[in-house]
């Protein structure tokens, strides 16, 4: 995918204050194994290359102006894969936490979390939270990890809380659903990406997207950087949103 002229010229109107940005972005983070493999390497190794990624397009978001970048880092169902890979990914996301926490607190990032992340380790609860409480006030840009989040069971909680709330079905409309989401702070997705050539969703936020963007890239996650979220936002200036109309 390359970036025609006109394209560009449209990202950089969004940077003289004209649209042409998403103002929320996510990412489905796919590639990482593969990555590896193409390299002889062990798959942790594409998890460490990965994070790598995550650094070049959170300082990339904030160059473009996008408001929120939401990545899916762990689903709820990663806890199928093999036991030593587990715990290489939970080792990477304390390292993780450890590292970027005082560079995302001095550059204004605020840090959220969906999913139910409780299910993991007191040590990495304690650490997320801390890190979350820490960015809390900062407002240039907002950074949305998904970590033991599943879609449906988003909205199942959701339903839950609704009902739980003794709200009538009658008053239920999408507006309600919406308010009960792990996302109800934050504003609509408008673009959604997966790198790696794979080309669905994976129980990443099925209610939210109904009226997002969607791009499918074939660069492994790895590999991902300014220039590819850069093309990415471009194509997105380059689409007419009608939401259903005409």
């Amino acid at each position: 995918m390359s970036v025609a002229p006109a394209v560009s010229d449209a990202v950089s109107a969004h940077a003289a204050g004209r649209p042409g940005v998403p103002r929320h972005v996510a990412i489905i983070m796919d590639g990482n194994g593969r990555w590896a493999k193409k390299r002889f390497l062990p798959r942790i190794a594409g998890h460490r290359a990965g994070a790598e990624a995550l650094r070049r397009t959170i300082r990339a978001a904030g160059t473009l102006g996008i408001d929120v970048l939401t990545l899916y880092a762990f689903s709820s169902e990663n806890w199928r894969r093999p036991a030593t890979e587990i715990a290489d990914l939970m080792g990477l996301l304390r390292h993780y936490i450890r590292a970027e926490i005082d560079e995302l607190a001095k550059g204004g990032i605020r840090l959220r979390i969906i999913g139910d992340y409780r299910r993991f380790e007191p040590d990495i609860v304690t650490l997320i939270d801390d890190a979350v409480a820490r960015t809390a006030s900062n407002s240039k840009t907002t950074l949305v990890i998904a970590l033991n989040y599943g879609a449906q069971d988003e909205i199942v909680r959701a339903v839950q809380a609704i009902a739980a709330a003794g709200i009538a079905p009658e008053a239920i409309d999408p507006t309600t659903i919406a308010a009960h989401l792990d996302t109800a702070d934050l504003p609509p997705l408008d673009l959604l990406i997966r790198t790696s050539g794979e080309r669905r969703l994976s129980n990443f936020l099925l209610w939210q997207a109904a009226y997002a963007e969607l791009l499918f890239v074939d660069t492994l996650w790895p590999d991902f950087n300014e220039a590819a979220l850069t093309e990415a936002v471009a194509d997105f200036a380059t689409r007419e949103r009608r939401y259903g109309g005409l």
